[in-house]
């Protein structure tokens, strides 16, 4: 199956990738969709970025822990779940402790490559969820979400690029986290 994205010619086809165990020093806060507070906590998190040490590339990380798959299933945009802006990181030594540490379990993920503004993401992030991994050979696996913003990220410029990674599992294998 090819989906579309909406104002653009390119098909959502995924990569999947192991992503070993990765190390994240950042900022979270809980929220949920209805009380959306990404801006704020990526304000708060930016003028300190040149503080976090070890770090391991320039990319950063929004991160998405949601407490179960249920919050899929049921959906209700005042459910809470914790948002991360993070960094990754070789090791925590030396981190301020004005930081918060989180630790991304290996597993596999789907990547799907997002361009556009932050704004249109939510319609994109769907189709993946309610299209596309229904017709694939993986489902859902319940382990953090991330976006993964690098060199071609633009912010709210429409050509702006990142990588939605989808925790996933092969179907009929027992998830990571119940």
């Amino acid at each position: 199956m090819t989906i579309r994205k909406k104002n653009h010619s390119e098909a959502i086809f995924p990569r999947i990738e192991k992503l070993p165990e990765t190390r994240l020093a950042g900022l979270n806060c809980k929220m949920s969709l209805v009380e959306n507070r990404t801006r704020e906590l990526w304000q708060s998190f930016m003028p300190q970025l040149g503080q976090v040490p070890n770090r391991m590339s320039a990319e950063l990380y929004a991160v998405d822990i949601y407490p179960d798959l249920a919050y899929f299933r049921a959906f209700d945009p005042n459910r809470r779940f914790i948002k991360w802006a993070a960094v990754p990181v070789q090791s925590w030594e030396d981190m301020p402790g004005k930081f918060d540490k989180l630790v991304l379990p290996e597993g596999l993920y789907a990547v799907f490559r997002y361009r556009g503004t932050p704004a249109d993401v939510a319609p994109f992030y769907r189709r993946i969820l309610e299209e596309r991994l229904i017709s694939s050979t993986y489902q859902l696996d319940n382990r953090p979400h991330l976006a993964v913003m690098g060199a071609a990220y633009k912010g709210n410029h429409p050509e702006s690029e990142e990588d939605l990674w989808i925790p996933v599992r092969p179907h009929g294998e027992q998830g990571t986290i119940s």
